[in-house]
């Protein structure tokens, strides 16, 4: 069992009733070319907003003030990755820029969609947040046995 837990910080990057996601490029084949949020662990010394704004910018290029940051759910899921994660996730209606995938070799394109109508390869972590969003459930734990 993994020592640590993982902090990260998840976009739900809003327009009308769609959301962004980005298809990953990932050496684990559990995760390639699956959907998620765009999101990113904390680094040593940033806040969870700071981590979140620059996420944004370095995976789809968009500028994000940190008052447009509204946290609409955490999550404790371990199954998704080496180790357990605390997922905190952020709506975000109003950013700076057009979204544009900054990370080619880590994400292979980048999509809208229907916040009810999500693609059926997205990753388990990502659609458990953004179901939680839709309806409005601030916290839940997921792959813990009780």
């Amino acid at each position: 069992m993994a020592d640590r837990h993982l902090v990260d910080a998840h976009l739900l990057l809003v327009r009308g009733e769609e959301v962004l996601l980005s298809r990953r490029v990932d050496p684990d084949p559990r995760f390639d070319g699956r959907w998620h949020l765009p999101s990113g662990k904390l680094d040593a010394g940033e806040s969870v907003l700071a981590a979140a704004a620059r996420e944004a910018r370095e995976e789809v290029g968009v500028v994000i003030e940190l008052a447009a940051l509204r946290h609409v759910h955490t999550l404790h899921a371990t199954g998704f990755g080496v180790e357990p994660r605390l997922g905190l996730f952020f709506e975000v209606r109003r950013w700076g820029g057009e979204p544009v995938n900054r990370e080619p070799a880590k994400c292979s394109e980048l999509g809208w969609f229907r916040l009810d109508a999500l693609p059926g390869d997205a990753i388990g972590y990502s659609v458990a947040g953004i179901e939680a969003y839709r309806a409005g459930t601030p916290f839940a734990v997921l792959g813990w046995d009780s």
